[in-house]
């Protein structure tokens, strides 16, 4: 399953450096745009041929691990006098290529972060390394526990399993903390206010000055505060209701309920709330 997530994530690339050749052919013939087009293209290509020989890296890094592994419960289930070096040496490699796999997985996010080439897809193929990591880090906390029962004690192993342990928190510690930050950016992006009042009443919190709307200090505690992409339809409760914030006209419709009180319904949110965050609406 793992295998064919980077396959997946491997076509997905390539599908896109396909799609920069044809638009190549596609431009118009003047020489400038081809010349510029044809680095947008190389830059593309660059990129993507620079995720998918990390990723190559990756995948071969976890199989070598794989193969490793094997190698230990081969030995340590045999009678070979030379068992414990044996061991000792595969848990060195096993615990360098995990290490060596966890800085090529943050190369892999840094690469997709700075990329030009976006893909929800490689995101998601990124945490799927973070998560088989976790599991090579689950599966060596057992070969030690196996090992302690055999009593083969290796001074190494522990040492190298607990460096394991540390990487692997660090990382999702970090993979955390961007989550978080991309959670909190999404919700000021798609976060708005709106208030609602006679002339009075938002004169009285300085919204409203004379014919000028949110100059002065005015009391955004006033306002309600909306997720845009939810919030798409304010009732009023006024038979008479005038926006005074600027927002395109093609982008809501101010409509009226069965006791002919107003209610504002934003068709297109996007638009509507592009030209500001803030709606002020007077009514009587």
């Amino acid at each position: 399953m793992k295998n064919l997530l980077l396959a997946g994530a491997a076509f997905m690339l390539l599908t896109l450096a396909s799609c920069t050749e044809e638009k190549k052919i596609a431009q118009p013939a003047e020489a400038e745009k081809i010349d510029s087009l044809e680095r947008v293209v190389l830059q593309k290509d660059n990129e993507i041929n620079d995720m998918l020989s990390t990723l190559n890296e990756i995948q071969d890094g976890f199989r070598a691990i794989t193969e490793a592994e094997n190698r230990v419960s081969v030995v340590k289930d045999g009678e070979r006098s030379d068992k414990a070096e044996q061991i000792r040496e595969n848990i060195s490699f096993i615990s360098n290529t995990m290490k060596r796999n966890r800085e090529l997985i943050a190369k892999l996010r840094q690469q997709a972060r700075e990329s030009s080439v976006k893909s929800e897809q490689m995101k998601q193929t990124i945490e799927n390394l973070v998560s088989q990591l976790e599991e090579k880090n689950a599966q060596l906390q057992q070969l030690r526990a196996e090992l302690d029962a055999k009593d083969i004690h290796i001074a190494e192993l522990n040492e190298n399993i607990n460096n394991l342990n540390t990487n692997v928190t660090n990382l999702q510690t970090e993979n955390n903390e961007k989550s978080q930050t991309i959670n909190t950016q999404d919700k000021q992006l798609h976060t708005a206010w709106y208030v609602f009042g006679t002339k009075k009443e938002l004169k009285d919190q300085r919204i409203l000055e004379g014919d000028r709307v949110l100059q002065a200090n005015f009391n955004k505690s006033y306002f309600t505060k909306i997720d845009i992409r939810v919030d798409k339809e304010i009732k009023l409760y006024s038979k008479s209701a005038r926006i005074l914030t600027t927002h395109p006209s093609s982008s809501y419709t101010l409509v009226q309920d069965a006791n002919k009180q107003y209610i504002l319904r934003i068709n297109n949110p996007q638009l509507f709330w592009s030209t500001s965050k803030y709606l002020v609406v007077v009514v009587k």
